[in-house]
């Protein structure tokens, strides 16, 4: 299994990896952490090519958990993933989630991703690019985007799984290793 999870900050992307990929047993990779460089650098944006060769090598394997709406890499991840979970919670639950880590990791001094030294900074929460603002500002446009991208439950003849709350998540993730465990039963 190859699986893709997306949703807007907040919305429980990689919470939801992490269990599906320990529940696999396959290796889980966040995009944010192979995107994100020390004070705060963003690949994606100053060094695409280096960012798009960091996913080509997190993504080669043959089993994998994938989190992040990194657009400028769709092209190159999508094509070898053979499921896709879309994270949709209520706007009211993604503001909550968004605020509450956010408040966490800046109370904790949290560091978001080893070796980077980026940690959560209360005077960056109106900032247009913090999570926290990136969610309000973005929820129903991408609600919008992805609703088309997976109408009918499904991308290109591959599964698309919405989770709208917690209960769902748990849901597909006993129900996706209890397939993967089908799939290697001896017959």
């Amino acid at each position: 299994m190859r699986i893709v999870v997306v949703g807007t900050s907040g919305s429980g992307k990689s919470t939801l990896a992490r269990a599906l990929a320990q529940a696999l047993g396959v290796p889980h990779v966040e995009m944010d952490a192979l995107n994100w460089q020390p004070g705060w650098r963003d690949l994606a944006v100053h060094e695409p090519e280096e960012f798009r060769r960091r996913v080509a090598e997190a993504s080669a394997g043959e089993a994998w958990v994938i989190d992040g709406n990194y657009t400028k890499v769709r092209a190159e991840l999508w094509p070898r993933a053979t499921a896709f979970v879309w994270m949709d919670p209520p706007r009211r639950v993604v503001m909550r989630q968004v605020i509450g880590r956010s408040f966490h990791r800046a109370l904790t001094k949290t560091e978001l991703w080893p070796g980077t030294g980026n940690k959560e900074l209360f005077r960056r929460w109106l900032d247009k690019e913090h999570p926290i603002r990136w969610a309000w500002d973005n929820w129903a446009g991408n609600r919008a985007r992805y609703a088309a991208i997976f109408a009918g439950g499904s991308f290109e003849g591959r599964p698309a799984y919405r989770v709208s709350n917690a209960r769902e998540g748990r849901e597909l993730v006993a129900r996706l290793a209890a397939e993967r465990a089908a799939e290697t039963l001896p017959i």
